[in-house]
């Protein structure tokens, strides 16, 4: 695993790059210093980027959160969200091609219950579906992540509500498999932390976002090249690193995001991270840089 100070070295190697949002190009609130200039410098010189979210929301929602961070949209070629693929899915369930796809998503039902917060609303648009406030209504559960309501930092406060679920049998669809984020330097729980949680109570998990293979598809189809002509860019080893092992293209390790307070820039400590990980990305970067 090459040690590499930006993304610079890496351009004659690569046309096509898969960048992460959240611990790569932005803090939640804000870009971090570089990353802009490192986008613009991808595009100047001439390599083609689209952005792979765990956002549990549809992709023009977080476009316009990136324009409000000042993230404009000459800076990448194509956005993929897991809520933006969450939301094609169940709502071709009933078409033959998806049914044959996604055999579970045409069995889910119509009635819903949410554990999320407001602001991923936007995600049953257009869906036909009934969101329910109990448990026992429901014939589905979609899972987006943390409330405001209920918290952000703890997952006591969602045992009950996952219990409720797990007990009637519920199936769960995992809208952002993430585990954690860090936003304005404060550590948060997301939707992966709850669905595992929902898995250990016995409940059954379908999981769409990275790293499973899934998301990628639109990101490959945009990009439109060889696989080998193609790097992923992100701070998760569970999620873009080993996303990037499932599609079977190279990873770029941006260390300063989810596990910059673990391992710092040490090289000798992110090299053991990965081996015990059973990952191998191509080089680290202490920050998405040019």
């Amino acid at each position: 695993m090459d040690v590499l100070s930006g993304v610079a070295p890496l351009v004659p190697r690569y046309d096509g790059f898969i960048v992460d949002l959240w611990g790569t190009v932005h803090d939640g609130v804000k870009p971090f210093p570089g990353a802009l200039e490192c986008l613009t410098a991808l595009r100047k010189a001439g390599k083609k980027i689209v952005l792979l979210s765990n956002a549990p929301r549809p992709a023009n929602v977080v476009r316009r959160q990136l324009r409000t961070m000042g993230v404009p949209d000459e800076l990448y070629d194509g956005l993929v969200t897991s809520g933006e693929v969450t939301w094609q899915i169940l709502a071709n369930s009933s078409q033959p091609s998806a049914a044959n796809r996604w055999p579970w998503a045409k069995n889910l039902g119509t009635r819903v219950f949410h554990i999320g917060g407001q602001h991923d609303l936007a995600l049953f648009e257009g869906l036909g579906v009934e969101l329910v406030k109990n448990p026992a209504d429901a014939t589905f559960v979609l899972n987006t992540g943390p409330s405001q309501e209920r918290g952000q930092t703890d997952i006591e406060p969602y045992l009950e509500p996952l219990a409720a679920c797990a007990v009637r049998d519920l199936p769960m669809v995992c809208a952002n498999p993430d585990m954690e984020v860090i936003r304005g330097g404060v550590r948060l729980i997301c939707a992966g932390l709850l669905a595992r949680t929902y898995e250990e109570k016995g409940g059954v998990v379908h999981w769409i976002g990275k790293p499973f293979a899934p998301v990628y598809e639109p990101v490959f189809a945009t990009l439109d090249m060889p696989r080998e002509k193609i790097i992923a860019v992100g701070d998760a080893l569970a999620t873009d690193i080993r996303g990037a092992k499932t599609t079977g293209i190279d990873a770029l390790w941006v260390l300063g995001g989810i596990h910059g307070e673990g391992l710092g820039n040490d090289p000798a400590l992110a090299q053991e991270e990965a081996d015990g990980a059973g990952l191998a990305p191509i080089a680290t970067v202490p920050a998405f840089v040019w």
